[in-house]
């Protein structure tokens, strides 16, 4: 008789497979990035939380209604929440509870629509929760990316990926453009927004903002180093002053021969790619294509960096723009103005 067909689960006097270890290997990988996103989410659960508000009802302006839902985390153990602008944007109630089921009515701090981040705070007897704020800068694309919160209401949910890329820009609802923003493909839906996105050490790089509708695995989150901005700013005027010179750009690294002959720290800079007509930089000499490198002595060395430059404190005061044109380093005089839309 023929000997009997073996099947890939007979075992009997079946020789060592070679492939044998290499699952082995495989188990224990998947064993230690398990191990990995739970020790990372066991550090912030407990600070992350469910928002629903209410908004006036057209026409009725004595009726308030359920307007939507969203997450957020809360980053001091006094009470201060970070979420998404356009989860609270023009709010007349905002609740909020705690993975613990603890409930507290919520109030508007900061909003800013610029960037999508609003700062809120909730009254408590005692220190509540809170996340350690990571730093953005520090990315790397390719490592694990965690993202919790309360998609479609369901409560905290969680999704795991990597960095999928950085320096991202994305357009807010105000129209303004966000720079430096995170790409993931940690899945992301409607009530993600305003939740964090963690490392490995359970430390927030990122606030979870939008997705591409239909795309797959195509997910953004701003990144936590232009929070940590804005969340100051809100601290210190109750919302985000800018200054404004009138300039589109982009950041664009700079060749190492650039660098060494203009003698530049930063091997990257911003290219002005449009200059509105009528503005402080048109008025201060700034060019298309031009690249400034630095505004008051202070290193640009990004289009994040430029705007974090461009704070209150530059408003209505003449600064020194540094850019590079052709092969001459141009010193020019700019008088911001507060961006007022």
């Amino acid at each position: 008789m023929g000997s009997r067909p073996r099947f890939i689960d007979d075992l009997s006097g079946a020789a060592p497979s070679a492939a044998a270890p290499e699952s082995s290997d495989d188990d224990a990988l998947l064993d230690a990035y398990s191990r990995t996103v739970i020790d990372a989410l066991e550090r912030v659960r407990a600070a992350v939380v469910f928002i629903t508000v209410e908004r006036r009802v057209p026409g009725a302006p004595e009726r308030r209604a359920r307007a939507g839902t969203g997450s957020g985390f809360i980053f001091t153990p006094d009470g201060y929440l970070l979420t998404n602008s356009h989860v609270v944007h023009g709010a007349t109630h905002i609740r909020v509870q705690l993975a613990d089921g603890t409930k507290f009515d919520a109030d508007l701090v900061g909003d800013d629509p610029h960037s999508d981040l609003a700062v809120l705070r909730v009254g408590s007897p005692e220190p509540l929760p809170h996340v350690a704020l990571g730093e953005s800068g520090k990315l790397r694309v390719g490592q694990i990316a965690i993202a919790v919160g309360n998609p479609l209401g369901l409560e905290q949910t969680v999704t795991a990926g990597v960095v999928s890329a950085l320096g991202r820009s994305l357009r807010s609802n105000s129209g303004r453009m966000i720079y430096d923003v995170i790409q993931t493909d940690a899945a992301l839906n409607p009530g993600n927004s305003g939740g964090p996105l963690i490392n490995s050490a359970g430390q927030v790089i990122g606030v979870n903002t939008a997705i591409i509708p239909g795309a797959q695995s195509i997910s953004f989150a701003t990144a936590i180093d232009t929070a940590k901005w804005v969340i100051m700013q809100i601290f210190a005027h109750g919302r985000v002053r800018r200054a404004y010179i009138g300039v589109a750009g982009m950041t664009m690294a700079l060749p190492r021969r650039v660098q060494r002959y203009f003698d530049l720290t930063s091997d990257s800079g911003v290219r002005v790619m449009e200059i509105v007509k009528g503005s402080p930089a048109a008025s201060g000499g700034l060019r298309t294509d031009d690249t400034i490198v630095a505004i008051d002595g202070q290193i640009v060395d990004g289009v994040d960096t430029l705007q974090r430059a461009l704070d209150g404190t530059k408003i209505g005061r003449a600064v020194n723009v540094s850019v590079l044109r052709g092969t001459q380093r141009v010193e020019l005089t700019v008088t911001p103005v507060e961006q007022t839309a």
